[in-house]
């Protein structure tokens, strides 16, 4: 059944609107991506002026942009964006040396950043992730991600890469809300019994419970899930 479903997915292609001010980099990514049946590029952009503009008239499935973009800067395009393409979502392509405009871009809900310096396969395989809802991050910056997300008075927004819907988040009860919010500020499971004077075995089955309700299979992902829709922030 589930060969079946992933078979069907594949038979749409993602819509994906490529953005940088290189046109040798949207050479490359037309090359790259050619012939995939998976992805179709539907629309190319030089500058950020031009990729919001685009994305507005496109709606493509994901957004696949440079940070650095001239004429508006990536973050105000992201902005853009989720305002007049609100089901796009967008994928970061961008030189590593820009992490701390990475961290501003998740917090505004960009669904995922890929280096550019990542091997070719992995273009495709975020675009697809990231089409699923789900985040696409390198470990060094899901790192630095989360170091900014689990510092006090951080807000996070709601943005077009959340993977849940509000029905998914409302299946958790205050206890599991609890346990998320202590994962996403880096707490072991101990450290957690002991905050929440329960058994480490009890906070193990919460958090079973919890990794079925919202479809996540490890902690880390549990914590972007909840950085992502704000847990981390709630009491």
């Amino acid at each position: 059944m589930q060969q079946i479903e992933e078979s069907q997915a594949s038979a749409v292609p993602v819509r994906v609107l490529v953005a940088d001010g290189y046109p040798i980099v949207l050479e490359g990514l037309r090359q790259v991506l050619a012939g995939n049946a998976a992805i179709t590029i539907v629309g190319e952009a030089t500058d950020g002026v031009d990729a919001v503009e685009k994305a507005a008239l496109l709606e493509p499935d994901v957004v696949f942009m440079d940070i650095k973009l001239p004429r508006l800067d990536g973050l105000t395009v992201i902005r853009s964006i989720q305002t007049r393409s609100p089901k796009s979502k967008v994928l970061l392509f961008a030189a590593v040396e820009h992490r701390e405009e990475f961290i501003e871009a998740m917090k505004l809900g960009c669904s995922g950043v890929l280096p550019k310096d990542s091997p070719t396969p992995l273009i495709e395989k975020s675009i697809r992730k990231v089409n699923a809802g789900e985040i696409w991050l390198d470990s060094n910056t899901t790192a630095a991600v989360m170091r900014k997300f689990a510092t006090p008075g951080e807000s996070v927004s709601m943005g077009p890469g959340n993977g849940k819907t509000p029905r998914e988040r409302a299946q958790l009860s205050q206890r599991e809300r609890e346990i998320i919010i202590l994962i996403a500020q880096g707490y072991k499971n101990k450290e957690i019994a002991e905050k929440m004077f329960i058994t480490e075995q009890t906070v193990k089955n919460h958090l079973h419970n919890v990794f079925d309700k919202i479809g996540v299979s490890d902690r880390l992902e549990l914590a972007l899930y909840a950085i992502h829709n704000s847990l981390h922030l709630r009491t």
